[in-house]
Formats: structure tokens, C-alpha cells, sequence
């Protein structure tokens, strides 16, 4: 089957060309004409997708093909534009840089080739005149299954120099120029070592964006953008695509992780509480997950490690999501109370699930860039160690166990992206995962922890790679919950709506 949906990816020939503002801009221009803007982002960022989500007013999803199955990226692509006028995709680091360097698999080319998605080059031009023709040209011949449409150019010198090189490309690659953005710090995104601050925390972001806005509707056109993505070909989606988040009734684990212990939605329609962060320290979350807990019958809660001195009522599992708990380590230690409170929710067996900044949270201390030690949780032993070594990349990890949210052997693929280690891990400590041999890691080597009803890694996940793991996750959640209130007086019934559940 097919669905007319108009789009585009917006792409470059490397990291730091710009696309993040352009695709900004572009969002929040098309939406001040009265536009829905469905925002998406090619790879496993979570930084980039909340400027998108800022000036498109919804969530940003991401379209990466090498953690989830490649099939799967149109129905995502389809379900996240539902009510939309069109999409907008930006693109990964360079228009073919994927998972090695003869393997485009995750690339952008890679997205624009299953969405179908006619593609606009962001060209930073800061040094280059007539040769932009030439490497224009270049991305578009190199694959002919990617359609090259346009061009928008950044951090141009001059209006003059904007003219010469609109000139170069328009006769010698023959493709349309849509506009020019002009050098100007006042533009520029704020960054740090892990990329771009997130929108999460405190920053001039309404007053950055309506400046982005402003320069995009005075130097793209924005009609000619409109009439590419129009054009794009009807968006096939084959029957295997995800078009829904799991079922409800899909089968799930208990807790306890015996073989055979498995339970269904609960009869009385009742629906756990699972508990996530979200603030500053913590803000490194797929909203694919989220949606995938609640289409299997849970009831989400945010609350903030940095302010709340306690954990949602009627809270049946713990998910601590990745972010920059390093950052704001003073106050994660200051706030006593919430530690506590979660320490005690462990003892009584709640499940927690961590990825790589929770995981540093559940660490006896956190110890910064300065050296500072501060203490946190103190449900893994260890300290969390701030270094100058990025650890980055794409990982497939093997389960080494049965747990409540794993069986034995399970494999998924994730992703890396951390200056922490974790030092002083116990050797007799359970590992959570074996990382399996790739072509940029030759070796095996074993990952996280799982300690009881506590499972942690660096490694993220996304979810829609594995969706019966929400199942699973809610399964144990409703668990706890039976146990903690008998009268189920705190679990909430079901939302008609479960996607307004926010």
C-alpha cells in the first residue's frame, strides 16, 4: 500500500554544515504560515531532535535503519506524520556516512532511499566558490536511487559571494538553489563535548529560533521548497512496516525471570505506573519507547531527580534515561530525599531500567570533569568517572541472562555515546550484556550490569527494534504495583486515547 505524504531530507556533505539550524528554521517558518510540520531526525541523536520538536510544537522522531529494521522505517516515517502537511527529515553527519566506510546502512542516503524522500543539500560555502558546483554534482551522481532536488546555502560570505556560487551550481550542476544564510554568530548553536546543548535545559531558545525564522523567510523560498516536497512520490509501505506500537496483549515475562512465568494485560484493564525521568540532567529518551509502553498498557510519570523529593504515587518501575547527570551533579546529590526514596523502592523490588547517564546516576559517586566526586544512588558499586576518551558507536549486545525485561541469548542492536567509565566494578558484579564482535570492534566484550531487579548499561535502545521488551517492561511494572497496592486504588484506568498520554 502507499499514502501521499509530502517531504524532505535535508542532507550535507559532512557534520557542521548547519543542517540543525537550517531544518530549524525551516520548521518554524512552514509553521508560521499555518503549517503541521511533522519533525524527524536520521541516526540515534537525541540532541538535535529537541530543537525540532521546539519549533514544530510535537515530538521528533528519529529514522535510524541500522538500530531499527530497516522495513520498519516507512510505517514510523507514516505514523509520526499522521495530521501533518508534510515532513521534514534532517539528516546524519554527511548525505553517505553510515555504519563504515563501505556500508552507508543508517546514512541519510540510506533513509532517503526507503522514504523515498527527495533530498535538499545544506551546503556550507564558508570557503568555496565554483567548486561547490562540483561537489553538489558529486553527491548527486553518486547514487542515482537518491533524487538530489535542491540546495540551500549556509554561512555564505556576501550576498555577492551567495550569488556566485548560486550561479556556479545552478549552471554547472543544474539544480535549483532555494536560498542563502549568510555567516552570522547570533545563529550559531551553543556546544559542548557530547555536540549541542539540548532545549532541555535553560538557554535564549524561543529568541534563537524566531531569529532562525526570521533569517529562513528572508533568504529561503519557501514556496519552491514546498512544491519539492509536494512532489515526492507516494510513500510505499510494505505490510511487514510497524504501523502500530506493540499490542496490549502481546506475552511478557514476570519479574521474577522463570522460564514459563508469563502474564497478559491485566483483567481489570488497569494500567501501571512507570515512572521516567525527565529534566536538565535527564533528557536522552526515544519517544518511540514511551509510546510503545503506553500501547502495552502503561501509564507514564515523569518526575525530576534535580527538584522532586519523591517518586510518583503508585509508581511501579523506574526508567532512568540517559542525559547529562555529570553536568548537575551538585544538585542530583543535594536532592537526599529523592535518593532515598528510590533506594527504597529498590529494596522492596521495583524494577529499574538505566541507560548510560541513569546508569551513572545508580553508581555509589559521580565524578566530574573537575575531579569533584559527588555521591548518587549507590544501587551499583563503583563511581562514575568523568575522562577525556569519547566512547562512540553502534553496538549489537547479547543478554547474558534471564531477567525480567531479557531472555537468555536475546540480541539487539544500540548505541554508544559517553566520556564516563565506570570504575571500581565489582569482578564478580553480573554483566547485563556481551557486546558482539563488529567490523569496528573485532572483540567481544561484556557491558553493564544486572543485579537483582535492576538491569543498566551504557548501551541505548531503541525499542522498536525489540518492541515485545514494552511488554515486558509493563508486565513487571503491574507486577510491583499488584504488590505494592492490593486495592490497585493507584493505578489508573486506561485512557481512551492512549497516545494522549503524555
Amino acid at each position: 500500500m502507499s499514502t501521499v505524504l509530502p517531504r524532505l531530507l535535508l542532507a550535507a556533505p559532512m557534520s557542521g554544515s548547519g543542517k540543525t539550524t537550517i531544518t530549524a528554521g525551516l520548521i518554524a517558518a512552514l509553521a508560521a504560515r499555518g503549517l503541521v510540520v511533522a519533525p524527524f531526525k536520521c541516526g540515534p541523536d537525541y540532541i538535535d531532535p529537541s530543537y525540532h520538536a521546539l519549533a514544530a510544537g510535537r515530538p521528533c522522531a528519529n529514522l535510524d535503519a541500522w538500530l531499527v529494521p530497516a522495513e520498519r522505517i516507512p510505517g514510523v516515517l507514516a505514523r509520526r506524520s499522521l495530521g501533518a502537511d508534510l515532513a521534514l527529515i534532517e539528516g546524519v553527519m554527511g548525505l553517505f556516512d553510515g555504519y563504515a566506510g563501505d556500508d552507508d546502512t543508517g546514512s541519510s542516503a540510506h533513509i532517503a532511499r526507503l522514504t523515498t524522500a527527495p533530498v535538499v543539500i545544506v551546503l556550507d560555502v564558508r570557503a568555496m566558490a565554483r567548486t561547490a558546483a562540483a561537489l553538489v554534482a558529486g553527491l548527486r551522481d553518486f547514487d542515482p536511487r537518491v533524487r538530489v532536488v535542491g540546495v540551500i546555502l549556509n554561512r555564505a560570505g556576501s550576498l555577492r559571494h551567495a550569488a556566485m556560487v548560486r550561479a556556479a551550481i545552478e549552471s554547472g550542476a543544474g539544480l535549483p538553489v532555494l536560498g542563502a544564510l549568510l555567516r552570522d554568530e547570533a545563529i550559531t548553536l551553543p556546544e559542548r563535548h557530547l555536540g549541542l546543548v539540548p532545549t532541555a535545559e535553560a538557554g535564549r531558545w524561543q529568541p534563537w529560533l524566531a531569529e532562525v525564522r526570521s533569517r529562513v523567510e528572508a533568504s529561503v523560498d519557501l514556496d519552491a521548497l514546498l512544491a519539492l516536497a509536494r512532489a515526492a512520490p507516494p510513500l510505499d509501505l510494505p505490510t511487514s512496516a510497524l504501523l502500530e506500537p506493540t499490542p496490549r496483549s502481546a506475552p511478557t515475562r514476570n519479574p521474577s525471570g522463570n522460564a514459563g512465568a508469563e502474564e497478559r494485560e491485566d483483567p481489570g484493564g488497569l494500567r501501571p505506573i512507570i515512572a521516567v525521568t525527565r529534566d536538565e540532567a535527564f533528557s536522552f529518551l526515544y519517544d518511540d519507547n514511551l509510546d510503545l509502553l503506553r500501547a502495552a498498557g502503561a501509564k507514564i510519570a515523569f518526575f525530576s531527580p534535580l527538584r522532586d523529593e519523591g517518586l510518583p504515587p503508585g509508581t511501579g518501575a523506574l526508567y532512568l534515561c540517559g542525559g547529562f547527570p555529570e553536568l548537575y551533579a551538585p544538585q542530583l546529590s543535594a536532592n537526599t530525599a529523592l535518593r532515598a526514596a528510590i533506594r527504597a523502592a529498590a529494596a522492596r523490588g521495583l524494577p529499574i531500567y538505566a541507560e548510560c547517564g541513569g546508569l551513572m546516576y545508580l553508581t555509589e559517586t559521580l565524578i566530574d570533569a573537575a575531579g569533584q566526586p559527588y555521591p548518587m544512588l549507590g544501587l551499583l558499586p563503583g563511581r562514575s568517572v568523568m575522562t577525556p576518551r569519547l566512547t562512540l558507536g553502534y553496538r549489537t549486545v547479547r543478554a547474558n541472562s534471564a531477567s525480567w525485561l531479557w531472555e537468555s541469548g536475546e540480541t539487539v542492536r544500540g548505541h554508544e555515546f559517553h566520556y564516563s567509565v565506570w570504575e571500581n566494578r565489582p569482578a564478580d558484579l553480573p554483566w547485563l550484556y556481551t557486546c558482539l564482535p563488529d567490523a569496528l570492534r573485532p572483540e567481544s566484550c561484556p557491558e553493564g550490569a544486572c543485579l537483582g531487579n535492576l538491569v543498566a548499561s551504557y548501551v541505548h535502545i531503541h525499542w522498536l527494534a525489540a518492541p515485545h521488551l514494552a511488554g515486558r517492561f509493563v508486565a513487571a511494572a503491574l507486577q510491583r504495583a499488584r504488590a505494592e497496592q492490593p486495592d490497585r486504588q493507584l493505578l489508573e484506568k486506561p485512557l481512551q486515547n492512549p497516545s494522549l498520554d503524555r
